[in-house]
């Protein structure tokens, strides 16, 4: 009994942690996916102080990451692009400043590093989670 008790409480010590980072991702994607929704619709479509698309984006990153608020296990990058490029018939645009904000939230699973005397480990894996809003920067509350 000893020895099977050796042999299994390693493995349900790992599934209990796979299971408790799974949670956590869930946890942190659901509350990514609304904020994302918010931070775009009220910091990208029209931005505090110059309206650029650069100070929009760093704008929707920094308000994302604050408000999400797990600083130690996730990461926000935000991204911007206008719908029309990468077409090839650009002569007729329904609007010329449709934006599509990329966010992506970066999850590190928890425990990040094992560090034992001479060796340190880090966990290999960083689980994605993207979430696409097309908007319009001059039109504010127009969410396409």
């Amino acid at each position: 009994m000893t020895v099977e008790l050796a042999v299994v409480t390693p493995v349900v010590i790992v599934v209990a942690l796979v299971v408790l980072n799974l949670m956590g991702f869930v946890e942190a994607c659901a509350a990514f996916d609304q904020l994302a929704l918010d931070a775009v619709v009220s910091q990208g479509v029209a931005p505090a102080g110059e309206q650029v698309q650069l100070a929009s984006v760093e704008q929707v990153r920094a308000s994302l990451a604050e408000s999400l608020g797990r600083e130690d296990r996730c990461e926000v990058e935000v991204s911007a692009r206008s719908v029309d490029e990468g077409r090839k018939d650009t002569s007729f645009t329904v609007s010329p400043l449709l934006t599509r904000y990329v966010c992506t939230l970066s999850y590190h699973p928890w425990p990040r590093f094992l560090r034992m005397p001479g060796v340190t480990l880090e966990a290999p894996l960083t689980l994605r989670h993207e979430r696409e809003l097309v908007v319009d920067r001059y039109r504010p509350g127009v969410v396409i």
